[in-house]
């Protein structure tokens, strides 16, 4: 009975992710703050994407905005994954139209020797805009997130986003032993990065391994699941969802990398995502799934969204439990009347 009452009081987000049953299907998007709202580009006038990162109020204003509008059942802290690397001292840019481009790419031991740590001080405007989301929030659960070590190396190696990461895997094979090295520095800062903002109150973290689809299965348990491992477990006391677009094949990997959610991209259906990872750890209870709805489908009118939002929410009941959300981020052009209509329909959805 105290569970039963734990679980029509506690945010929906939190029941589903450890497994229980919520009051109603909880839906956030990932990239909700920010992109698609007019009130964030008004915000953001004028203002560097990393400037308006490490500024709290800023921070706190746009986190809330999605909230506000749409209703959905989590806030994604406004932040970037290069956040820590540039905190700590890395000196790197968010170029519009391109995305983060490191002026010294690291490529060499002297390079990764060189690399900087992360201390809390670094990033304490960050805890500090947790702090004032926890006044603005109420009930809805504030999610913290980072980048994976594999997503930021590639950042680190390539000098920007790279269609093919040819250096990140030239790297990883010529020389695995710097490799490694590299992981483990970059490890440490994204789950010291993580750990603050659990400190400062987040009730849920994702790790974001935006490119772990550029590897095989093979290459991701040798090269990067001992690294992502570590910083997942450095995080206690808080469900974690562990995220990267086209990884299908990865999935049973990613789960065994310790989270307690798995996101799934708009690739693969909720059902056969849950059929792999039950398949390969048949031991283990069913998992807790996120996703997965293509964003290019908000633009396809309502009658197409609505079939798609009553399929996902069918194929995630085989799952132990399910949040909404996209297959990957809102899409920038993406009308924000119609992410309200979507929230609508996952609410109403049975």
């Amino acid at each position: 009975m105290v569970g039963e009452m734990t679980e029509m009081t506690e945010p929906p987000l939190l029941v589903a992710a450890r497994g229980g049953t919520p009051s109603r299907t909880p839906v956030w998007f990932m990239r909700q703050a920010g992109r698609s709202l007019p009130e964030y580009r008004a915000l953001r006038a004028g203002t560097a994407m990393l400037d308006a990162c490490f500024d709290p109020e800023m921070v706190c204003e746009i986190t809330m905005q999605p909230v506000r509008r749409h209703d959905v059942d989590g806030a994604i802290l406004f932040s970037d994954i290069v956040v820590p690397l540039k905190a700590a001292g890395v000196d790197l840019d968010i170029v519009a139209g391109t995305g983060p481009v490191v002026a010294s790419p690291v490529r060499t031991r002297d390079d990764v020797a060189a690399l900087p740590e992360l201390e809390a001080a670094h990033v304490r405007p960050v805890a500090d805009a947790i702090g004032l989301l926890l006044k603005e929030l109420g009930n809805v659960p504030l999610i913290g997130f980072a980048g994976a070590p594999f997503t930021l190396a590639s950042y680190l190696v390539e000098g920007g986003p790279s269609r093919n990461h040819e250096r990140t895997k030239a790297l990883m094979h010529s020389d695995p032993d710097l490799w490694h090295a590299l992981l483990a520095k970059i490890a440490d800062i994204t789950a010291e990065f993580l750990r603050v903002q659990v400190e400062a109150g987040v009730k849920a973290v994702q790790l974001f391994d935006s490119w772990a689809g550029a590897l095989s299965e093979r290459d991701y348990r040798t090269f990067v699941l001992p690294h992502s491992t570590r910083v997942l477990e450095s995080i206690t006391g808080v469900p974690r969802i562990h995220f990267g677009v086209g990884t299908t094949e990865l999935l049973p990997a990613m789960r065994e990398a310790g989270a307690d959610v798995v996101g799934v991209d708009w690739r693969t259906p909720l059902d056969v995502a849950v059929r792999r990872m039950v398949q390969a750890a048949p031991d283990l209870p069913p998992p807790v799934v996120q996703g997965n709805l293509d964003p290019a489908l908000l633009f396809a009118g309502i009658p197409a969204l609505e079939r798609e939002v009553d399929r996902i929410v069918e194929e995630g009941k085989v799952a132990s439990g399910h949040i909404f959300n996209l297959g990957h981020g809102v899409l920038p052009d993406t009308d924000p009347d119609v992410i309200t209509k979507a929230v609508e329909l996952v609410h109403r959805s049975r």
